[in-house]
């Protein structure tokens, strides 16, 4: 019974060193994981979107329908936002919840 809790308190040590190791060493996680895919190029800037099927209901609906991609540095991740406006006033009229994009890794 003393080996085994023995084992489960090394196999527990050696994940948080692991964690602390990944977190805090430059360059650990990115040759152990790969490097995150770049950005987008047009990385936080607003597009009409008149294509996808969103578009086109917004367009009968008499309104336009803008999207980007945003990086959220805090969180560090990628964000898909869409929103809504009029066609008349070009007022914001509402927008759509972001959506998270997962970034493929890369190996080298």
């Amino acid at each position: 019974m003393f080996y085994v809790l023995l084992s489960i308190l090394a196999a527990f040590g050696g994940g948080i060193y692991f964690l602390f190791f990944m977190q805090h060493v430059p360059g650990a996680a990115e040759e152990r994981f790969g490097v995150l895919e770049p950005l987008p190029p047009d990385c936080g800037e607003w597009h009409e979107d008149s294509v996808s099927e969103l578009g086109q209901q917004a367009k009968r609906a008499g309104e336009k329908r803008e999207e980007r991609f945003f990086f959220d540095e805090g969180k560090q991740r990628l964000l898909k936002q869409g929103r809504y406006r009029s066609l008349e006033s070009n007022a914001i009229l509402r927008a759509d919840p972001d959506q998270i994009v997962k970034r493929r890794r890369l190996r080298r």
